[in-house]
C-alpha cells in the first residue's frame, strides 16, 4: 500500500496493467453486474440536470424504471448507486449500430450539451474508491468481463494508475497525482515496484 496525503492506494493499482478495449467487450461493463454504478450524493442532482438533455437516448424500459424510483437508489451494501434495469444495465446505457454500450450522460457532455462527463466511478473503473472516514482507499478492481483490457494492458505496458490519469486528477487532483507519480518513481528506484 501506498499513502498519498489521505488516500491509501493498492500497489494492484500501481502494478497491473489496463487498457479499455471497447472492440472486444462492447462496455459489458455498463450491463454487467448485480447494481449500478457507485454514486456520490452530489452527483445525483447533476444526473438530474442532465436527464432531459438524454431522455430520448434511454430505452423505455430504462425510462420507466427512473419514472418509478430516480436515477439512484441504494443497493444491498449500502451504497448510493445508479439505477438498473432488469438487475443489471445501467438505465444511462445507450447502444450503437455496432452493438457497443455507450453512457448517453457521457455522449452528452462530449457533444457539448453538459459539462458532467458521468459519475466519477465510471470514469474511475477499474478503480474502486471506498470511504473509511478518515483516509479513502483507491482499489483495482478485477473483473472477468475486463479481461481483453487486462491483455491490451499487458501488451501496451500501460499501469492502471498511468490509464486512469485523467480520471484520477478528477476525483483527488493534479497535485495529488504528481505526487502518486513521484512516490511510484521512487518506490522503482529502491526497487520495491517493478512495473
Amino acid at each position: 500500500m501506498l499513502q498519498i496525503q489521505d488516500v491509501v492506494v493498492s500497489f494492484d493499482v500501481l502494478k497491473e496493467k489496463f487498457l479499455c478495449d471497447l472492440s472486444a467487450c462492447h462496455g459489458a461493463c455498463c450491463i454487467e453486474g448485480d447494481a449500478g454504478a457507485p454514486l456520490e450524493l452530489d452527483e445525483i442532482e447533476k444526473i438530474e440536470e442532465v436527464l432531459p438533455l438524454i431522455w430520448e437516448e434511454l430505452s423505455p424500459e430504462a425510462q420507466a424504471i427512473i419514472d418509478k424510483q430516480g436515477v439512484a437508489y441504494v443497493d444491498q451494501e449500502g451504497d448510493l448507486v445508479t439505477s438498473i434495469v432488469n438487475g443489471k444495465d445501467c438505465v444511462f446505457t445507450c447502444h450503437d449500430d455496432r452493438g457497443c454500450c455507450y453512457c448517453a450522460i457521457e455522449k452528452a457532455c462530449r457533444e457539448g450539451k453538459t459539462d458532467f462527463l458521468k459519475p466519477v466511478s465510471c470514469h474511475l473503473y477499474p478503480i474502486r474508491v471506498k470511504d473509511f472516514g478518515e483516509f479513502k482507499g483507491v482499489n483495482y478492481h478485477r473483473w472477468d468481463v475486463c479481461k481483453a483490457a487486462m491483455l491490451l494492458g499487458q501488451k501496451e505496458n500501460l499501469p492502471v494508475y498511468k490509464f486512469l490519469k485523467e480520471p484520477l486528477i478528477r476525483k483527488f487532483g493534479a497535485d495529488w497525482y504528481a505526487e502518486l507519480e513521484t512516490s511510484v518513481e521512487e518506490l522503482k528506484k529502491q526497487n520495491y515496484l517493478n512495473v
